[in-house]
């Protein structure tokens, strides 16, 4: 009797053992601006992260847009009540590095008594996230633009298919072909005009702001108003009014103007390709960016985000932050995420893996951005891309100039001073509390 009492009460002491085991779950939040195909995916890479890390639970929130996401993270922070891991939109970045509120990744794998591999990453993307050399941000969503076009409308206005417009000049003489022959009302579209506008800079190698792109220091003014950026704007104002260029709203707006056919070039960033492809019922060609004749090389710059590690959490919360970022970079993983979005592979092995497999040959759009950005400049500020405090708003007040200067509002020069003038405020505010 007394024996099986004692059976009894260790079948008791281990069950509560076995359950206070299961309460030590580490529980880790991430808050992120994925919606639509992109957030289907992100759900299947979590679910099969919690799947194979039993000990840890990872709960994914989508929070909004990416400016509403970091407006909540900065509120949230404030008040106690950040999550333990946040995506941020590259135009974020000086914001997260400002903020105290982060722990660089980076210092990461020293604190948890771990070494890890930071040469693994694609190199023009740790180039945009890094400070003297260190990563502070982990590389996630990378993208940059291209210029999508419609094969079908190309043959239909007698152009060739296969011989996409390299240069402006080009964009212009083959616009004016497409809408003349009557195949289009407009020729070219883009999505988030105020980030094509900055990749013209980087892309030109011309400095967008002071003080090295804001790389050497705070940026105190921004040049974007200076003569490049005239001759850009003016460039787009003259194919407005030829009919060629059609302003197509911010961020994504202009993607389904060319899924419908309603336009024959978009430029448009890599994230977009999955879901273009999926959707259009014509051939889909992408090419590189147009450059504008008798200027330097430089290269198109990092869009998307990054993700940033909330400084003051506890230590078995941190190390469940790690294994997942960890788990982003395994070589299946970083494939699957570039399958499904379009973004870049992050990992060099995940490249070298989608080579192997012969994806890049299957789908030749998928290897247009990430050539491009390979083929380009990597030690330049004006290359690497700029660094603004205010950058949020800024880009707003590009796409305003943009827009203004396209609809006849205001001359381009009097679009971009207006402009300049109003991010100089910003920046001068910024600069200020900081």
């Amino acid at each position: 009797m007394k024996q099986g009492m004692r059976f009894g009460l260790a079948a008791l002491l281990a069950l509560s053992l076995f359950g206070t085991a299961l309460a030590k779950k580490v529980e880790i939040t991430w808050w992120h601006a994925m919606s639509g195909s992109r957030l289907k995916v992100v759900e299947a890479i979590v679910d099969e992260f919690n799947a194979t890390h039993p000990d840890i639970q990872l709960n994914a929130l989508y929070t909004g847009k990416y400016a509403e996401t970091l407006t909540k993270y900065v509120a949230a922070y404030r008040t106690g009540t950040a999550p333990n891991l946040v995506q941020v939109y590259e135009v974020g970045t000086q914001t997260m590095l400002d903020s105290g509120a982060i722990v660089p990744v980076y210092k990461i794998p020293g604190m948890l008594g771990e070494e890890w591999d930071w040469a693994q990453y694609v190199i023009p993307i740790t180039n945009y996230y890094s400070t003297d050399g260190n990563l502070w941000s982990m590389p996630f969503n990378s993208s940059t633009a291209m210029l999508y076009y419609n094969k079908d409308l190309f043959k239909k206005a007698g152009l060739d298919p296969n011989k996409p417009p390299r240069t402006w000049k080009e964009v212009e003489e083959y616009g004016k072909k497409l809408v003349e022959s009557g195949v289009v009302d407009h020729a070219l579209s883009f999505g988030w005009p105020g980030w094509v506008f900055e990749q013209m800079f980087a892309y030109h190698n011309q400095l967008f702001a002071d003080h090295e792109n804001g790389r050497k220091g705070r940026a105190e003014k921004v040049l974007f108003n200076g003569p490049f950026g005239q001759m850009v704007l003016e460039t787009w104002t003259r194919l407005a009014k030829e009919k060629v260029f059609l302003y197509g709203g911010p961020e994504y707006s202009a993607n389904t103007a060319f899924v419908g056919g309603q336009i024959a070039m978009l430029i448009q960033s890599t994230s977009s390709l999955a879901g273009i492809t999926k959707g259009a019922d014509f051939q889909v060609g992408t090419t590189f960016l147009p450059r504008f004749e008798g200027y330097p090389r430089g290269n198109s710059v990092i869009g998307g985000g990054s993700l940033w590690v909330t400084k003051g959490q506890s230590k078995e919360e941190l190390a469940a932050v790690w294994e997942f970022l960890k788990f982003l970079a395994r070589e299946d993983v970083a494939v699957q995420w570039h399958k499904g979005t379009g973004y870049f592979p992050t990992v060099n092995n995940a490249v070298q893996a989608l080579l192997n497999e012969g994806w890049f040959s299957k789908d030749q759009n998928y290897l247009t951005a990430f050539l491009q950005i390979l083929s380009g400049r990597r030690d330049t500020p004006a290359a690497t891309g700029v660094r603004l405090g205010p950058f949020v708003q800024i880009r707003e007040l590009e796409r305003a100039a943009i827009e203004k200067a396209v609809s006849g509002k205001l001359t381009p020069k009097q679009a971009l001073d207006e402009a300049a003038a109003k991010a100089n405020q910003l920046l001068a505010q910024y600069n200020k509390l900081h």
